[in-house]
């Protein structure tokens, strides 16, 4: 059996993703605390608030006590490497040194095993190379490489640098279930009950679409599965859009198509005007629980305690999520090393 922790843990989308490849996670970490509830209410784990620069050798070991096999997760927040923060002065973004904790945590505790996920970009960018550098020098074997989600069954194309590291020996992650079988948003979300923009399903409260404004009415109207904002009438056409930086950005307010994966869910996921978050039929951005179930959350997985929809929040909570299928597959890789090597 191996024994886990979730630093930066966020509503648990890696956590579950472990449990269903039966790997036992002991407790999550994250300074988020909106995300507490989620966490503890569907996996049944002790989450701590706290911040990773703060986290004990003392600590993270009596998670361990009993562990045959220790597995140190750490997605850190992505976005100071994302590309959406090209061009921008992220110099004193505070997230910078996490990767550095994770690794002073992964020396001090000294894991079997390790992983990690992240934005491509994060391979151009000295803090990940100082951190496979120091696996290596405290003798891990690391694989690391940037996968297409798609191909693992997630209905996104959403692409993501992994990296797994094992002290037993040579790893890899498992070879890709699906790729010519990619699931669709209509395989994901066509069942949901139909709703209005502005409107909730009675059932569901995550199940809520924000309201569009008027003009955005009638450009979602104007808008074909797959299109974008240049299939509308001349009238509707944002100025920005018509400059030449602006006519090179067709992937916002457009509609998904049912026939296809969606586009990468971000922490902008139910705005229409973020990305291609149109439904693919409903004159609508895609709800929350849409959202969730494209990072393949189970249906029934709860992300707050009331009826007050933080959407702001949930939308945090939902974008930055490990994708659940994507932490089972880690989790199953890790499964395969240990028989591989008995």
């Amino acid at each position: 059996m191996i024994d886990a922790v979730d630093l930066f843990c966020g509503a648990g989308g890696l956590t579950a993703g472990l449990i269903r490849s039966s790997i036992n996670v002991k407790a999550g970490y994250d300074i988020n605390r909106y995300c507490q509830y989620a966490y503890e209410k569907n996996n049944k784990i002790p989450f701590i608030e706290k911040d990773v620069k703060k986290v004990t050798k003392e600590e993270l070991l009596s998670f361990y006590q009993k562990s045959k096999y220790k597995l140190l997760a750490g997605c850190a927040p992505c976005q100071p490497f994302s590309a959406y923060s090209n061009g921008k002065d992220i110099s004193n973004d505070e997230r910078w040194p996490l990767l550095y904790e994770f690794s002073r945590l992964i020396i001090q505790c000294s894991p079997d095993f390790v992983t990690m996920e992240n934005v491509p970009n994060v391979v151009k960018h000295d803090v990940y190379h100082d951190f496979v550098n120091n696996l290596k020098k405290q003798g891990y074997f690391v694989w690391a490489d940037t996968v297409n989600c798609v191909d693992y069954g997630i209905p996104q194309n959403r692409k993501r640098h992994v990296l797994l590291a094992s002290k037993l020996g040579d790893i890899e992650l498992i070879k890709p279930t699906h790729v010519n079988n990619h699931k669709t948003v209509k395989d994901t979300i066509s069942y949901l009950k139909p709703i209005e923009s502005g409107k909730v399903d009675a059932n569901d409260k995550l199940h809520k679409a924000v309201l569009l404004s008027e003009i955005n009415k009638k450009r979602i109207q104007a808008s074909k599965q797959g299109g974008s904002w240049k299939d509308w009438p001349e009238e509707l056409i944002l100025n920005c859009h018509k400059s030449e930086v602006g006519k090179k950005y067709v992937g916002v307010y457009g509609r998904m198509e049912w026939d296809k994966p969606s586009p990468t869910m971000t922490t902008h996921c139910y705005g229409y005007g973020n990305g291609r978050f149109g439904h693919p039929e409903q004159d609508r951005a895609i709800s929350l629980r849409e959202a969730a179930l494209l990072q393949t959350f189970p249906k029934n997985y709860v992300f707050c305690e009331n009826d007050e929809i933080n959407v702001r929040e949930l939308g945090k909570m939902i974008g930055n999520a490990v994708p659940v299928r994507l932490g089972e597959i880690i989790g199953q890789s890790f499964n395969q090393h240990l028989v591989r090597l008995s």
